[in-house]
């Protein structure tokens, strides 16, 4: 029987960047996977919906220019849409395939990949199935990196054709005429934008809350549903949705009112967009003794870590703080503590986000809305995107940044939001200067690259303290600061 120093039980992102972390530190590693290197991350998740989105935004975009000049819109097939999908899903797929390749060829036997279903016969055991074969290996250590799936809704009948989740709807044969999205949060909001760019598709978004992405800031959220709504979403909000069933060429969905009113509609096709549940079925957990939350079934964690002292939990599987990024680092962490290097808690307060919506949303830290339910007292600065030269030259002048600080004279950053074009490549200078514990001062005296949308970012800094090039009170609607501190109206600076 094989023995390991180390078996990760998943190939997504979070497992695939532990099994690599485990060669680093000279540890012979097993990477379990049942189906395809990448997972979720790679064939239907964040590169093939953000490949689609950056199609949509193109197609978008182009439009935004022909139509004011009476020209007739551009449209692209599904067959193209494809086409660019697969291509990218193929590029990605092939670097994996080559670096596996080269790691299993080298000569050694530190690293080994073995496709199959993994459960634990006992802590140490774990039994390799697949078709004609299984295969028994100890290892002394194991990660547990299997991902999530859609979750579904009791009696809505999922056929992954007529009414879909975010798995199944990149196979669509062709852009619906109509579609409802039942989920009002990021894949539900990114799925609206996506649909709504390419023009050819009527989108019904529900949400049981009075605003969408109730999670963000109001100004945030109120900007993206207006985008939505102007190219032809319709947002339905504050309702619930009481049925949902299949026709022969459509479904009927019903929604129920805060009046108690019900009203039916019909799309040609459905997405559900309700969040995820984690893959631990079949696993062999409690074999293994591992705990698992009785109402919940999500696995019992500290940090990464189990009851079990050699059995981690990363990435999507432990039901919480599904993203890539998260999730690889969670992998790479839980092989450092089961490596036995020194190590800080894992701190997941200060990384970097990003919505795919129109216009895009980054955010990192805190925002208005956690800060106030927090108690914490704070000071904003936030300036348009029109007030910003780069902005104005690309003319996509939309959109805003946010910077958050503490009230008191070290002014830390606390957080910051950034809605708009390139708003992805805001936020990371913002990050690291709150992992170091940096002021806002030093943020002011950073030499940008003219013209940049970062120097938005800097003059939220400036306006802070004071300082800015052009002064709030002179372009109220464009450059804002206040200050909040519990049981107080919002302060205007002067």
């Amino acid at each position: 029987m094989e023995h390991y120093d180390l078996c990760v039980i998943g190939g997504g992102p979070a497992g695939y960047a532990a099994a690599m972390r485990a060669i680093d530190l000279g540890m012979r590693t097993l990477l379990v996977e049942r189906d395809r290197i990448g997972g979720t991350g790679i064939y239907n998740g964040a590169l093939t919906s953000k490949t689609l989105w950056e199609i949509s935004q193109r197609v978008a975009a182009v439009n935004e220019m022909v139509r004011p000049r009476g020209r007739e819109p551009f449209r692209m097939t599904w067959e193209e849409v494809s086409r660019t999908l697969n291509e990218a899903v193929f590029e990605r797929k092939y670097l994996y395939a080559c670096h596996l390749q080269l790691l299993q060829n080298n000569g050694t036997d530190q690293f080994r990949h073995e496709r199959g279903t993994a459960r634990f016969i006992d802590p140490h055991r774990i039994r390799i199935e697949r078709p004609g074969c299984t295969v028994d290996v100890t290892s002394a250590r194991t990660i547990v990196a299997t991902g999530s799936r859609p979750r579904t809704l009791p009696g809505v009948p999922v056929d992954e054709r007529r009414i879909m989740t975010s798995d199944g709807i990149f196979a669509l044969e062709d852009l619906p005429e109509s579609l409802v999205i039942i989920g009002a949060g990021v894949i539900g909001c990114e799925f609206a934008t996506i649909l709504s760019n390419f023009g050819r598709t009527r989108v019904h978004l529900i949400d049981r809350a009075a605003r969408i992405l109730p999670f963000e800031d109001e100004d945030v959220s109120e900007l993206v549903a207006s985008n939505l709504e102007r190219k032809g979403v319709i947002v339905h909000r504050e309702v619930a949705l009481e049925h949902l069933e299949h026709l022969p060429d459509a479904v009927r969905f019903s929604l129920k009112g805060k009046d108690g009113k019900v009203v039916a509609h019909e799309a040609e096709r459905a997405l559900l967009s309700v969040g995820r549940v984690p893959n631990l079925e079949g696993l062999g957990l409690d074999l293994a003794g591992v705990q698992q939350d009785p109402a919940t079934g999500r696995v019992v964690l500290e940090g990464t870590r189990t009851n079990v002292p050699h059995i981690h939990v990363v990435g999507d599987a432990t039901g919480s703080n599904m993203l890539v990024n998260l999730g690889e680092l969670a992998g790479r962490h839980a092989v450092e503590e089961l490596g036995g290097l020194p190590l800080e808690a894992m701190e997941t307060n200060g990384s970097s986000t990003i919505m795919f919506l129109d216009p895009e949303v980054a955010g990192v830290g805190v925002n208005e809305q956690q800060c106030r339910q927090r108690n914490i007292p704070h000071r904003v600065a936030r300036i348009d995107y029109a007030c910003l030269a780069r902005a104005i030259a690309m003319r996509r002048t939309q959109g805003f940044f946010k910077l958050i600080v503490s009230d008191d004279r070290e002014m830390r950053i606390l957080g910051m939001r950034a809605v708009g074009e390139h708003a992805s490549s805001a936020i990371q200078a913002v990050a690291l200067m709150m992992h170091l514990g940096v002021g806002v001062r030093t943020l002011t005296k950073l030499v940008h690259p003219h013209p940049s949308i970062t120097e938005g970012v800097q003059e939220c800094a400036r306006m802070l303290l004071n300082e800015s090039i052009f002064k709030s009170p002179v372009f109220g609607d464009k450059m804002r600061c206040h200050t909040w501190r519990p049981g107080q109206a919002d302060t205007r600076a002067a």
